[in-house]
Protein backbone atom coordinates (compact mmCIF):
# COMPACT_ATOMS: atom_id res chain seq x y z
CA UNK A 1 0.00 0.00 0.00
CA UNK A 2 1.37 3.72 -0.72
CA UNK A 3 1.62 6.27 2.05
CA UNK A 4 -1.30 9.21 2.16
CA UNK A 5 0.24 12.31 2.89
CA UNK A 6 -2.08 15.10 4.46
CA UNK A 7 -1.29 18.82 5.90
CA UNK A 8 0.33 18.96 9.42
CA UNK A 9 -3.31 20.86 9.91
CA UNK A 10 -4.99 17.79 9.07
CA UNK A 11 -2.82 15.44 10.93
CA UNK A 12 -3.54 17.59 14.09
CA UNK A 13 -7.13 17.69 13.94
CA UNK A 14 -6.97 13.98 13.75
CA UNK A 15 -4.78 13.69 16.66
CA UNK A 16 -7.19 15.70 18.63
CA UNK A 17 -10.32 13.66 17.00
CA UNK A 18 -8.66 10.12 17.78
CA UNK A 19 -8.25 11.34 21.56
CA UNK A 20 -11.51 12.60 21.91
CA UNK A 21 -12.97 9.52 20.27
CA UNK A 22 -10.72 7.17 21.55
CA UNK A 23 -9.46 6.07 18.36
CA UNK A 24 -6.21 5.21 17.02
CA UNK A 25 -4.88 7.91 14.57
CA UNK A 26 -5.86 5.74 11.81
CA UNK A 27 -8.94 4.37 12.79
CA UNK A 28 -10.11 8.34 13.15
CA UNK A 29 -8.54 8.85 9.12
CA UNK A 30 -10.74 5.65 8.11
CA UNK A 31 -13.76 6.70 10.10
CA UNK A 32 -13.67 9.86 8.07
CA UNK A 33 -12.96 9.06 5.07
CA UNK A 34 -16.04 6.20 5.31
CA UNK A 35 -18.28 8.91 6.42
CA UNK A 36 -17.20 11.46 3.56
CA UNK A 37 -17.40 8.33 0.86
CA UNK A 38 -21.05 7.03 2.32
CA UNK A 39 -21.85 11.10 2.53
CA UNK A 40 -20.58 11.61 -1.55
CA UNK A 41 -22.65 8.72 -2.70
CA UNK A 42 -25.70 9.11 -0.45
CA UNK A 43 -26.06 13.05 -0.78
CA UNK A 44 -29.76 12.31 -0.03
CA UNK A 45 -28.91 11.34 3.47
CA UNK A 46 -28.14 12.75 6.30
CA UNK A 47 -25.20 12.38 8.69
CA UNK A 48 -27.49 11.12 11.20
CA UNK A 49 -29.14 8.85 8.67
CA UNK A 50 -25.37 7.35 8.09
CA UNK A 51 -24.35 7.23 11.50
CA UNK A 52 -26.99 4.72 11.87
CA UNK A 53 -26.46 2.87 8.54
CA UNK A 54 -23.19 2.11 10.15
CA UNK A 55 -24.18 1.42 13.42
CA UNK A 56 -27.10 -1.15 11.92
CA UNK A 57 -24.66 -2.77 9.17
CA UNK A 58 -22.02 -3.70 12.50
CA UNK A 59 -24.86 -5.31 14.08
CA UNK A 60 -25.94 -6.86 11.36
CA UNK A 61 -23.60 -8.18 9.05
CA UNK A 62 -20.33 -10.77 9.68
CA UNK A 63 -16.89 -9.40 9.04
CA UNK A 64 -17.12 -7.42 5.46
CA UNK A 65 -19.45 -5.18 7.44
CA UNK A 66 -17.22 -2.31 6.71
CA UNK A 67 -16.58 -3.06 2.99
CA UNK A 68 -17.71 -0.06 0.76
CA UNK A 69 -20.00 -3.02 -1.15
CA UNK A 70 -22.00 -3.38 1.58
CA UNK A 71 -22.47 -0.30 2.92
CA UNK A 72 -23.80 1.23 -0.40
CA UNK A 73 -25.68 -1.88 -0.86
CA UNK A 74 -27.34 -1.23 2.81
CA UNK A 75 -27.69 2.74 1.88
CA UNK A 76 -29.35 1.58 -0.72
CA UNK A 77 -31.80 -0.11 0.94
CA UNK A 78 -32.23 2.30 3.70
CA UNK A 79 -33.39 4.75 1.11
CA UNK A 80 -36.17 2.76 -0.35
CA UNK A 81 -37.58 1.64 2.84
CA UNK A 82 -37.55 5.53 3.69
CA UNK A 83 -39.05 6.84 0.59
CA UNK A 84 -42.43 3.90 0.86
Amino acid sequence: MGIIKISELMHENLRIASLAYTRSMNAQAEHWMKIGMLMETHPDMTHSEISQLLVRCSVESDENAGSIRTLLNVGGTHRKASNE
